[in-house]
């Protein structure tokens, strides 16, 4: 079973947190919620207070199938601010293994730790100029894979997101019954 960990900074944006948490677990994936924040409980940008599975110091994430970093202002600023997230996502870079970031991370996180350079990349719309500035190609799409680092550009890519990392920790068939039974590819059509 793949194993993610999702970092949650106070100010993260809801959806784009919880939607990717909801539809990994549906389909099958541990993922493992972690405050970065001195309590268990991280207050989201549009005030919903989440209790977190773990705090930071309570994991070393060796084991990490995937590091996943909400958007959402001030939380991808609190993501960066932290010397521990920091760390942890250049570790899991160094060894090639599987991050994920959306709206404005990939600008506020990923790019200023040199994660995106020589990358394709997006965002949300107004971040772009970090990502040119590290040395990615901005994309403007709602999701862009390239290697070991999907981003998503804001709150409404949050399923298909979630969906193409379903489909890159399981397999496309259960990403596809996932995305049959929550309706999506119904509201696609």
């Amino acid at each position: 079973m793949a194993k993610v960990y999702v970092f949650l900074a106070d100010g993260f944006e809801d959806v784009e947190a919880l939607i990717p948490i909801d539809v990994l677990r549906r389909g099958g994936v541990e993922v493992v919620t972690i405050s970065t924040t001195l309590f268990t409980l991280v207050e989201s940008a549009h005030g919903v207070s989440i209790e977190a599975d773990l705090q930071f110091d309570d994991s070393d994430y060796a084991d990490a199938d995937l590091l996943m970093l909400p958007g959402g202002m001030p939380g991808a600023s609190n993501l960066f601010a932290h010397e521990g997230v920091r760390k942890a996502v250049l570790a899991q870079a160094e060894k090639g293994k599987k991050i994920a970031a959306i709206c404005a991370a990939p600008a506020v996180v990923l790019a200023p730790l040199g994660i995106l350079s020589g990358k394709k990349a997006t965002c949300y719309p107004g971040f772009e100029k970090a990502l040119a500035e590290s040395g990615a190609t901005y994309t403007a799409d709602l999701v862009t894979v390239d290697g070991n680092i999907t981003t998503a550009e804001g709150p409404a890519a949050a399923f298909p997101y979630a969906y193409e990392l379903l489909t890159q920790l399981v397999d496309k068939q259960t990403s596809d019954q996932i995305a049959e039974g929550m309706r999506f590819k119904h509201l696609m059509e």
